[in-house]
């Protein structure tokens, strides 16, 4: 069977040699010879009209459709170039856009915390190693919030690989045997500079600078450090918290020397129990257990021994975005937060993403961000403004990396079984997002032309199955490659 769009293009050749031949006497007067560069923009132009045409009355008959009869739906193509839009149904109708959220939480991670950031997490021993292999003195692991630890997503390696280069680091060094605990902490302080991890910023008026460390047993919703008050015959050390995340200080505009607010996962604590586990098995005997420390008032000299970095937050967004990993994109949204605001709440996170959308500029009218995922019904955004931030982002020094993030019709990701025998297979790049009844896709449509424009398509409460709404989907899409 003959396609339409091949039929179409037969006749819009055809007819372009008609229109070409009619009016070539006319060039001949004054070129002599028809413009190669000319036939191509008329060819283009009636190319892109004719799919327009094809999508608007897709999108009519769609509306007819039962599928759609009693639902919301919003759908909006976007020219970055001329800021216009191309065709559009309810692009101003806020809509549940599902996991299309994580969009706006790994553009702010890649814009406030860069692409190449990365976490920390150490190895670190303190005492002395006598010539027989025995250490006098205690591990530290010493972790910085890295959500991907120890869970083999995403380029992160599985805690058993990070234990087992922990004891090969602990061997390099002549260890057999340990006389001491193993502490899990992230605390750092300002006289062992040297051993810092990369992410460490530091204050004045030499204060100590106490990351927290593991939260085991204390209320999240009251963690603090309390620093004590000034004495002018015995001054204070002042301990402060960094933040779990990057190594910066927690500490805010409203911070006034008496408290600082943070809390952290407990990841650390499981790769420490892990290790403390398996040293025996490799022939190091450990003569104490496992303990957290929220702080440390007199800090041991520690040697570094080993230091696991995550993947690269690139990586992680990559991850992220061609998976739909909920729960890295809630920790993303936290992970901003406390990057550029020392607080890790969820509220925290909210505000420091749509302060973000505001500073450049995004039009963001109407939107109402609940979580970083998506997972919330509460959650909505405008068609409209969804393409135009898409659009803004190609702006970017990172928009390669992110675009990159994003998986690509009929061939990667959440995508791979869409668009698979259609003509946009390759050409659209884009996040899914599904919930109950809710089916988006957000992204940039890659045309023959050599546009790249940007799109937002939201259905919520449909009816029938999600085969039928894709189909549904690849039909309103599919012609716009032609653009």
């Amino acid at each position: 069977m003959i396609s339409m769009k091949i039929i179409n293009r037969s006749l819009i050749i055809l007819g372009l040699s008609l229109s070409v031949g009619a009016s070539s006497q006319q060039r001949l007067a004054y070129t002599g010879t028809p413009s190669l560069e000319g036939i191509k923009t008329v060819k283009n132009a009636i190319v892109s009209e004719l799919a327009k045409n094809e999508i608007d009355f897709a999108i009519e008959r769609l509306q007819s459709e039962s599928i759609v009869r009693n639902a919301n739906w919003g759908f909006v193509i976007y020219d970055p170039e001329s800021r216009q839009v191309v065709t559009s149904y309810n692009e101003n109708t806020p809509l549940v856009p599902a996991s299309t959220t994580k969009l706006l939480s790994t553009e702010t991670a890649m814009n406030i915390m860069g692409t190449k950031f990365q976490y920390n997490t150490q190895l670190e021993y303190s005492g002395t190693v006598s010539q027989d292999g025995v250490l006098e003195g205690n591990l530290y692991i010493i972790g910085s919030g890295d959500f991907s630890l120890g869970t083999g997503m995403g380029g992160a390696s599985r805690y058993s690989a990070i234990v087992s280069d922990f004891i090969q680091a602990i061997k390099n060094e002549g260890i057999n045997k340990i006389n001491g605990n193993i502490y899990v902490e992230t605390a750092v302080f300002k006289n062992n500079k040297i051993d810092l991890p990369q992410n460490i910023v530091w204050l004045t008026h030499n204060n100590y600078y106490l990351p927290v460390g593991n939260t085991q047993g204390m209320d999240p919703r009251k963690e603090m450090s309390v620093i004590p008050p000034a004495d002018p015959f015995h001054p204070a050390k002042h301990f402060f918290y960094i933040s779990p995340y990057t190594g910066k200080m927690a500490i805010t505009d409203s911070f006034e020397g008496n408290k600082v607010y943070t809390k952290i996962p407990d990841a650390p604590l499981y790769l420490a129990k892990n290790l403390r586990a398996a040293l025996p098995k490799s022939g190091v005997v450990v003569s104490g257990g496992v303990e957290t420390k929220t702080q440390n008032i007199n800090p041991e000299a520690t040697k570094i021994i080993a230091n696991y970095k995550s993947p690269s937050l690139s990586t992680m967004v990559y991850y992220t975005n061609q998976n739909s990993v909920n729960r890295f994109a809630e920790a993303i949204l936290r992970a901003v937060g406390f990057y550029k605001n020392g607080d890790e709440t969820l509220d925290t996170g909210r505000s420091t993403i749509l302060t973000h959308l505001k500073n450049k500029g995004y039009d963001f009218a109407g939107i109402n961000l609940v979580d970083g995922s998506g997972l919330s019904r509460s959650n909505e955004v405008k068609p409209i403004s969804q393409a135009k931030f898409l659009a803004e982002i190609m702006k970017e020094p990172y928009y390669q990396d992110f675009l990159k993030s994003l998986p690509v019709a009929g061939q990667t990701g959440t995508l791979k079984r869409m668009f698979v025998d259609s003509e946009a297979n390759g050409k659209i790049f884009a996040k899914t997002g599904t919930l109950k009844g809710v089916k988006c896709l957000a992204g940039y449509i890659h045309t023959y032309s050599g546009k790249v424009l940007t799109f937002s398509l939201l259905v919520n409460n449909y009816s029938g199955s999600v085969a039928q709404i894709k189909s549904k989907m690849e039909t309103l899409l599919t012609p716009a490659i032609d653009l």
